[in-house]
């Protein structure tokens, strides 16, 4: 029997949807959108990946000023924010190809202070996201539903 393709959570909750309902807010006063929510998921790939991980200074997926994703700008939308996210997830993916879950980065001495350790193995970063995207993922849940009645996957 063949394996059926299925969507990435994220795209399915967005799928069929114009640009203004993908910018709708969840619950007032909440400004999470889901347009919103894949641009953050881009900038958590590079943070524990790129930054953490690999120990590269790289600037914000897009720009200083949106340092957690957020942030939506009228000239971008899906199909531009899920190509970069899946550009860094490609990255993701040459960065731990050979690694060991063994294999740990740094935390900045900010972030060291909520986790407790500076020294994060590549393990620990696996699971955070696995929470990161179940988190995140059940925030789209909840703000689909609200735009037109739509649940599950």
């Amino acid at each position: 029997m063949g394996r059926r393709h299925r969507l990435p959570p994220q795209q399915a909750r967005c799928s069929g949807l114009k640009d203004d309902q993908l910018r709708l807010a969840a619950v007032s006063p909440s400004s999470m959108t889901l347009l919103g929510l894949v641009q953050h998921l881009a900038e958590v790939e590079r943070n524990w990946f790129q930054r953490v991980f690999a120990g590269q200074d790289v600037p914000p997926v897009f720009g200083e000023n949106n340092v957690d994703g957020y942030a939506l700008r009228p000239d971008r939308g899906f199909d531009e924010a899920t190509a970069v996210w899946q550009a860094e997830v490609a990255r993701r993916r040459e960065l731990i190809a050979d690694a060991s879950l063994d294999d740990s980065g740094r935390l900045s001495e900010q972030e060291a202070g909520f986790v407790g350790d500076p020294g994060v193995s590549l393990c620990w970063i696996m699971v955070h996201m696995i929470e990161e995207y179940a988190r995140h993922n059940g925030h789209a849940d909840l703000i689909r539903e609200q735009i037109d009645g739509v649940t599950g996957a």
